[in-house]
């Protein structure tokens, strides 16, 4: 299958409601369209507009199977948020394309520091990023369905 990363519309956003919650469930876990995942209905002023970045992984028919978001927190500091995979698209090392991507793209943004909160029931997900040198921290709040926070320094 090949898979195409590009900026996301918001013509997209049904489609990454619709992934995110998926995969949440995979895992046992809920969306929250009025909470933690109301930024989906609203990428521009959510991360466009504040200096971040939200991009897709699409298919050939173009059908979304993958997302990765970095919504600014401040002038040097970003949040990974928003980095799912389809199950039809796990596996097969596009999970680490979007992360190098979000690293290069943080970069690229000026971002020093990047955090994000998890849930440890993505265990994948969190092998994934303490093999590119995340670190776990404890920030000040954790959002409701997450238990768990890491960051990277980037050079």
């Amino acid at each position: 299958m090949a898979l195409s990363l590009r900026s996301a519309k918001p013509s997209d956003r049904e489609a990454l409601q619709a992934l995110v919650f998926r995969v949440l469930a995979d895992y046992g876990l809920h969306g929250d369209p009025d909470g933690t995942d109301r930024d989906l209905a609203d990428l521009d002023g959510a991360y466009l507009s504040n200096g971040g970045a939200f991009d897709v992984l699409v298919d050939d028919t173009g059908e979304v199977v993958g997302s990765v978001g970095l919504a600014r927190v401040s002038a040097t500091t970003c949040e990974l948020r928003k980095m799912y995979l389809a199950s039809s698209a796990r596996g097969q090392g596009h999970g680490r394309r979007l992360l190098v991507h979000a690293l290069t793209r943080a970069q690229q943004l000026g971002f020093r520091r990047i955090e994000l909160e998890t849930a440890s029931v993505l265990r994948e997900a969190i092998a994934l990023y303490v093999a590119h040198g995340f670190k776990p921290f404890t920030p000040a709040h954790l959002s409701p369905r997450c238990d768990c926070a890491y960051f990277l320094e980037l050079p």
